[in-house]
């Protein structure tokens, strides 16, 4: 009997080699190679088509009368965009244990409920490929959900799980995970780029036919990216990471693609006994309350989408014993607190090149605008000079090269957020008050330079006691 050829694909990107390689030459990434038993004859792809395909003037497409679905959680239909746009598909992903069963799980309650704003209840079709049908009504009695239109499928099958869909016509489907649904007709293991690739363009196909909104939950990799090849990504409408420390209490969803709406939405939930539950306050959750003796804080009104948190940063620093000091960033741009560092060594005089240097954004809120960089030059510098800052301070702006403070957008916001919490003053880059109105109770500050913000709340002086200790 002749041995079978092996051939050796790579699970990010799908390329083969006849030999297993250490690094993909397709995609370059390490370790991804997996032994299969390629097989000549293929299946034919069956011939798909939404409908009619003759081409129409766009003025003549009539648009939907409710083209999205509200899913009953105002920070999910935040990140969204709205809501779930009918017919789209939506990949949602996260470390195992994070949440994202117990969160569509929610949604898919909420949604056949009639829970949503304005919603009577939509039939809901939830595909369990991970779990029997009893251990999703375990986990729902749990939960409190137990809506009549909701509809639990335990089916790993692809070709089941369509014909179900094309038969009920749910509002919404939930496919828990794909990486574990096959199809029949695709000779290789569940999991793998095939089968992945094949059942997610089957369930696009299935979404845009049928109206159907698909919500698929999908595992990540160590390195923190979506199991499965890269085309996964390129062929979902949306792709949005469940995030947060197991070991605590909050989560974060956050898009990181969305051809509906925007990428820099975040929604924040806390994981209690009964499940997941939005937070209504997220600039309190963010924030210490014995900030008068903490040194090494400061508070940053942060724009992320169209909210506005109080973020607060955390410095500190300590003698280096061991040869090259130590950086690490936690929740912020490594190359821009490096930046910030230099400035305030070289314009400010705080001898940090001997110095370890940690940097964290509370919370697990990734802080990316460069209006934080003043903030993290003042918790440096407040952990450097052991000198706490004024509680009831914020600061923003962005850091030049030079040390000058450069202007921010959505002030007034920022300002407006700040004086609802009982902050009442604040440090603000004084191109930015050009034509800004006063808010009563909170005392602006206008500042050009980095030394005029550290001689503010005097951390440029020297500490009372030394450095590092």
């Amino acid at each position: 009997m002749p041995k079978p050829r092996v051939a050796y694909v790579c699970q990010q990107c799908g390329h083969e080699s006849p030999k297993w390689q250490g690094r993909c030459p397709g995609c370059e990434a390490w370790n991804t190679f997996l032994e299969t038993v390629p097989v000549d004859d293929k299946p034919a792809r069956p011939e798909r088509s939404l409908g009619d395909n003759a081409p129409v003037p766009m003025s003549a497409i009539r648009p939907l009368a409710e083209p999205r679905l509200p899913t009953g959680f105002a920070e999910v239909d935040r990140v969204l965009g709205g809501g779930l746009v009918v017919g789209s598909v939506v990949l949602i992903g996260g470390d195992p244990g994070i949440g994202k069963s117990t969160l569509l799980l929610q949604v898919a309650d909420r949604i056949a409920s009639g829970a949503a704003p304005g919603g009577g209840g939509a039939t809901v079709l939830y595909v369990t490929a991970e779990e029997s049908a009893h251990q999703t009504r375990l986990r729902a009695g749990r939960l409190g959900a137990g809506a009549e239109r909701l509809l639990v499928l335990a089916e790993t099958n692809l070709d089941v799980i369509a014909r179900e869909i094309e038969r009920i016509r749910p509002a919404v489907a939930v496919i828990d995970s794909i990486q574990l649904v096959y199809r029949s007709d695709v000779p290789s293991a569940p999991g793998t780029v095939s089968q992945v690739r094949e059942s997610a363009t089957q369930l696009v196909y299935l979404a845009k036919r049928t109206g159907t909104a698909v919500l698929l939950v999908g595992h990540v990799t160590k390195e923190g990216t979506l199991a499965g090849p890269r085309t996964l990504e390129h062929l979902v409408d949306a792709v949005f990471y469940f995030e947060g420390d197991r070991y605590q209490a909050f989560r974060v969803l956050r898009g990181v693609k969305n051809r509906f709406g925007s990428t820099f939405e975040i929604g924040i939930f806390e994981m209690r006994e009964g499940g997941l539950a939005e937070v209504p306050n997220p600039s309190a959750m963010f924030l210490s309350r014995d900030r008068e003796t903490l040194t090494g804080t400061a508070v940053v009104p942060s724009v992320v989408g169209s909210r506005t948190l109080l973020l607060e940063l955390q410095a500190l620093t300590a003698r280096a014993n061991y040869g090259t000091p130590a950086r690490r960033v936690s929740g912020a741009d490594f190359n821009r607190v490096a930046m910030v560092l230099a400035v305030l060594e070289r314009r400010s005089g705080l001898a940090l090149g001997m110095q370890d240097v940690y940097v964290s954004v509370v919370g697990g809120v990734t802080v990316e605008e460069p209006a934080a960089d003043l903030g993290v030059a003042m918790a440096v510098a407040s952990g450097y000079r052991n000198a706490p800052l004024p509680a009831d301070l914020v600061v923003m702006g962005e850091l030049g090269l030079a040390g000058e403070v450069r202007p921010v957008t959505q002030v007034a916001s920022r300002l407006a957020e700040a004086r609802r919490l009982g902050f009442t003053r604040a440090l603000v880059p004084a191109d930015s008050l050009r034509g800004l109105s006063a808010i009563e109770g909170i005392q602006v500050r206008g500042i050009a330079r980095l030394h005029e913000a550290l001689a503010e709340v005097r951390v440029d002086r020297e500490p009372a006691s030394p450095r590092g200790s």
